[in-house]
């Protein structure tokens, strides 16, 4: 009886120490995903190149490795789309992509719009692929404040 409860003791410490001894599990890929959404831009909604500028979409990405968005979309409930044209979001990084105009660069592009596309109440963001698959939503319905991280 000794040499069982002896034998039960070493199997459970061994069992014990290989599951202390497992590796840790592997850190998720990472994505491309909508970061912030910034819906009511700062002042009244009379339009103007700068107001129409103060709302914007952020997408991060958080994989290893850059990831070309050429042909991907950015929508919003309404089904205003942008699609990115030749543009490549290293790893790591995190794009702006504002609604009115301006001059792209590596860290903001601009969907060259007229007026605003982010409704101040409520609205959804879909980033979707080239393909057309969905990578991610944002949604919000709130008035109280300009903005929703995703």
């Amino acid at each position: 009886m000794p040499r069982t409860r002896t034998m039960a003791a070493v199997f459970t410490a061994a069992v014990f120490a290989g599951v202390l001894a497992l590796p840790a599990p592997a850190h998720a890929a990472g994505s491309l995903h909508l970061y912030k959404v910034y819906y009511d831009s700062p002042g009244s909604d009379r339009g103007g190149n700068t107001s129409v500028n103060g709302e914007y979409v952020q997408i991060r990405n958080t994989t290893g490795a850059a990831v070309n968005l050429r042909g991907w979309t950015l929508t919003d409930a309404a089904n205003h789309r942008y699609t990115f044209g030749s543009f490549t979001l290293g790893k790591g990084r995190t794009v702006t992509v504002r609604t009115g105009k301006g001059r792209n660069t590596s860290t903001t592009l601009y969907q060259g719009r007229a007026w605003y596309v982010w409704n101040n109440d409520k609205d959804t963001a879909t980033l979707k692929r080239a393909n057309g698959s969905k990578a991610d939503t944002c949604s919000y319905n709130s008035t109280r404040v300009d903005y929703k991280m995703c």
